[in-house]
């Protein structure tokens, strides 16, 4: 029997970064545009529901073929969480949708994120018998450094610097999305827990539009939007 997997992306109107971010045109469209669609031509998605507080990102989405969740504003803020709002959107989704088997849920920062994506990351949340599930980038390098008390420090030894092939692989979460059982979510009120899963991306799937200067990074990174 085929999962009733739906996606839920959150687009809410305010933003730091840049002003109005989610209706931001990135490639001619609006930012929150490009989720919309990767999300609907992702065949093992059921529907797709935006939530925003926003009504002109909401009469958007429905013209590109979302359904609309209106969240308040008391968790739409700079500050708010967004387990709230995936959490306000569930609970009104399921007063209309009884059975759902899995959540995705979407961060519209990262535009880069082809269907197949999306559809391969629910196969090895169903084939690993996960309760959870976030996308990351693989990080083959670890030479980071922290300021503390006005000087720096490295994480490693930089006299006797590693050579790169002896670094040990890490997992770097990129927010473009997670999957997570819903009924455990509604408990656990968090977007990680039980069995977690990593589904790993390439570094172009993995880029997120936070700032003006990402804006002109994209624009040369078009035919991934084709």
């Amino acid at each position: 029997m085929k999962k009733n997997n739906i996606a839920i992306i959150l687009a809410r109107g305010g933003s730091k970064g840049i002003k109005n971010k989610n209706i931001y045109k990135v490639n001619k469209m609006p930012l929150v545009y490009w989720s919309i669609k990767s999300c609907l031509k992702a065949n093992r998605i059921s529907s797709v529901w935006v939530s925003s507080d926003n009504n002109k990102i909401l009469n958007l989405s429905r013209k590109y073929g979302a359904n609309t969740v209106k969240r308040p504003k008391r968790i739409s803020g700079d500050h708010s969480l967004s387990e709230k709002a995936w959490r306000h959107a569930l609970i009104y989704i399921k007063n209309k949708i009884k059975n759902i088997d899995a959540v995705v849920g979407i961060q519209p920062t990262s535009p880069i994120r082809p269907p197949k994506l999306l559809n391969d990351g629910l196969k090895k949340f169903y084939k690993e018998k996960l309760d959870s599930l976030f996308t990351s980038e693989k990080i083959l390098h670890n030479f980071v450094w922290k300021k503390s008390h006005g000087k720096f420090k490295a994480n490693y030894n930089y006299k006797k610097r590693p050579m790169r092939q002896k670094i040990k692989e890490k997992y770097l979460e990129n927010g473009s999305f997670y999957i997570f059982d819903p009924e455990k979510f509604l408990r656990k009120k968090c977007r990680l827990f039980g069995k977690i899963g990593c589904f790993t991306m390439s570094k172009i799937h993995s880029f997120q539009i936070d700032g003006y200067q990402d804006i002109e990074l994209f624009k040369n990174l078009k035919r991934y939007f084709q």
